[in-house]
């Protein structure tokens, strides 16, 4: 599906401001990450935890760990939220997204201690851009019908809720996305749309 260049991850960084006037990168997870993920993982809540992973789990497990680390495969692609405190880049939040048959799925989280700065609400809407520039017609999420916090995000940003096809304690929540190249809001995301537009545009015969 992508056709995004993977050597030089930095020309997919974006830097948002959060609402409480925050500078936030939202970049792709790189193997150097690994250590500081999995110790974001595990400085959660354990609410956040089960609300992010909707179930019991202290930490990645190594194979899962392992899969976020390697962005891009099987159109699979994690991103962390990152702010700099007292000079050193620390996680606020994470997200995980896939595209699938024209859609993409994802899941997110905000640490515990930076939650109600407007980071997930920053995270979401880039995650939003995201999908427009692969070109999907949707973005949608399942979570557990307790989890106020993502609910509440969710339909703060326009989602529509359903129940969840797969699970009964889950509700889905999910958003049409406009994929119109001039439509998009995250100029990065603009260019790689366009990038990826012309790379797939038949060549004149």
């Amino acid at each position: 599906m992508t056709t995004m260049r993977f050597d030089d991850l930095k020309q997919y960084s974006d830097l948002l401001r959060a609402r409480s006037g925050h500078h936030v990168t939202v970049r792709f997870v790189e193997p150097r990450d690994a250590d500081a993920l999995q110790n974001y993982f595990r400085a959660l809540t354990t609410r956040s935890r089960y609300n992010r992973f909707l179930g019991a789990t202290r930490e990645l497990p190594p194979s899962v760990l392992d899969q976020f680390i390697h962005i891009g495969e099987a159109d699979r692609f994690s991103v962390i939220a990152t702010m700099l405190v007292d000079g050193h880049e620390i996680i606020v939040g994470e997200a995980r997204y896939a595209f699938e048959h024209g859609s993409i799925e994802f899941g997110l989280s905000i640490d515990d201690r930076w939650q109600g700065h407007g980071i997930g609400k920053a995270l979401l809407k880039n995650l939003e851009c995201r999908a427009a520039s692969f070109g999907a017609d949707r973005l949608f999420g399942d979570t557990l019908r307790s989890n106020e916090a993502m609910i509440g995000l969710a339909r703060k940003s326009g989602y529509a809720f359903m129940p969840s096809p797969n699970d009964w304690k889950l509700v889905r929540f999910e958003k049409p996305i406009d994929s119109d190249i001039g439509d998009i809001p995250c100029a990065s995301w603009k260019l790689a749309a366009a990038s990826r537009h012309l790379a797939t545009a038949p060549l004149a015969g």
